[in-house]
C-alpha cells in the first residue's frame, strides 16, 4: 500500500513577531546558541500554543505542538521558509531561525505531554476512529493509521495527530490547498494528502478529528 500521510499538526497561527537586531544576528547564524536564547523562542511559542504546546482554541485555532515528532516540526519550519506552506505568521517567525535552533524548538515541544484539550463531539468518536482505523476504500482513503501509527502518534516526518485540535484538524482538511503544496516545483510528500482531503466529507471530517482530539 502506498504510504499516505495526514500532514496536520504543525504551527499555522502563531503571533507575529518582531524580532530585534540583535536576535537577528543570533538567529540566522549556524553557531550554537545560549540556553537564554532557547528560552526566550519557546516563550514567543508559548504566546499562542499555550505554556505546554497544549495548543489553543479560538476563532482561529491553533494546533498542539506537544508531543510532535522532531522531524516533521522541522519539515514544516522550512516549508513556512521556503514559502512552499503558506501562513503569514509562521513565516515571520521561521525564516529567522537557524537549522540548530529548529531542532532544538522541536526537540523541546517533542518532550511535552500534557492532557488533550478535548472539547470535540464525543458522540462523533466512534465513527472517526473506524475511518482512521479501515480508511474508506469505497472513497480510496487508506486508514490513517497506516502512516500516523495506531495510537496516531505518529512516525518520523508523519506527524502525531493524538490529542490534535479537533477544530484546528478541520480547517485544515477543509482548505487543504490554501495552505499547503504552494510551490509546485518543490512537492513534498504533504501533496499526498490533497487527493484524501477532497474525498473525506465534512461529516466525516468532523469525526476523525473527534476522534484524535481525545486521544493521548
Amino acid at each position: 500500500m502506498k504510504v499516505i500521510s495526514i500532514r496536520l499538526a504543525l504551527p499555522t497561527a502563531i503571533l507575529a513577531i518582531v524580532f530585534s537586531t540583535s536576535g537577528r544576528a543570533e538567529d540566522t547564524g549556524t553557531t550554537n546558541f545560549s540556553k537564554q536564547a532557547l528560552q526566550a523562542k519557546i516563550e514567543y511559542c508559548k504566546t499562542c500554543h499555550g505554556v505546554s504546546g497544549q495548543g489553543f482554541h479560538g476563532s482561529t485555532p491553533i494546533p498542539r505542538l506537544a508531543g510532535q515528532q522532531t522531524e516533521y516540526i522541522e519539515n514544516q519550519l522550512r516549508a513556512f521558509i521556503e514559502r512552499r506552506r503558506e501562513n503569514k505568521y509562521m513565516y515571520g517567525v521561521s525564516h529567522v531561525l537557524n537549522p540548530t535552533m529548529r531542532t532544538a524548538l522541536a526537540k523541546h515541544f517533542s518532550e511535552l505531554n500534557p492532557k488533550p484539550l478535548g472539547g470535540a463531539p464525543k458522540e462523533l468518536a466512534m465513527a472517526g476512529k473506524k475511518i482512521y482505523d479501515e480508511g474508506l476504500p469505497d472513497a480510496q482513503v487508506p486508514p490513517c493509521a497506516s502512516c500516523h501509527g495506531p495510537d496516531a502518534k505518529g512516525i518520523g516526518e508523519f506527524p502525531r495527530l493524538a490529542g490534535q485540535l479537533n477544530d484546528y484538524i478541520l480547517n485544515k482538511l477543509m482548505n487543504w490547498n490554501t495552505e499547503r503544496g504552494q510551490d509546485p516545483a518543490k512537492p513534498d510528500t504533504s501533496a499526498i494528502m490533497q487527493p484524501i482531503a477532497h474525498s473525506l466529507t465534512k461529516s466525516q471530517i468532523q469525526a476523525i478529528a473527534a476522534y484524535l482530539n481525545y486521544l493521548e
